[in-house]
């Protein structure tokens, strides 16, 4: 049995393509973070202040929903969890998921996707808001990386 778990939240598609490569590329298993109330277009649309997304992000506060859990969370050892960077950050749906468990003894891997804002903001945020859990640095993705690239960056994860 797998003791790495790839977790996502993706919006468009691309975090959920980068998720599957790393799950592939490590023999991981999967897990989707979903809203329980599914994100619109117009929802994600970040030019309108009055967006469930921009007041969602403009709140620190806002935990929206989630659908379903982690079962057998007990199993892994190691937690990616990927997300899109919304404004320069990471959304707070991830915040609803890190808070809707314990996580306590895990190893925590960050990894966004982005056209160009890095994952540095993204992870001093969540070390920051979660201090006490075992951070390790994360990775910026664009969504066009080859497999390779990611087991490339992904390195002993397995030996761990």
């Amino acid at each position: 049995m797998s003791k790495v778990l790839v977790t996502y939240f993706s919006a468009s598609g691309v975090t959920r393509g980068v998720a599957q490569n790393i799950a592939d590329s490590i023999g991981g298993d999967l897990f989707e973070i979903r809203a329980k109330q599914p994100y619109t277009s117009a929802d994600l649309n970040w030019t309108n202040r009055q967006s469930r997304s921009s007041i969602e992000m403009k709140d620190k506060s806002s935990r929206p929903e989630i659908a379903g859990t982690v079962s057998k969370l007990d199993n892994y050892d190691t937690i990616l969890i990927g997300f899109p960077v919304w404004w320069y950050t990471a959304p707070t749906i991830i915040n609803t998921f890190i808070e809707s468990l314990d996580l306590s003894g895990k190893t925590l891997i960050p990894f966004c996707t982005s056209g160009g804002t890095g994952i540095s903001g993204c992870e001093k945020d969540l070390r920051n808001e979660y201090p006490e859990y075992n951070w390790k640095e994360g990775k910026r993705f664009t969504g066009n990386e080859s497999k390779e690239f990611i087991k490339n960056w992904i390195g002993g994860l397995n030996d761990e």
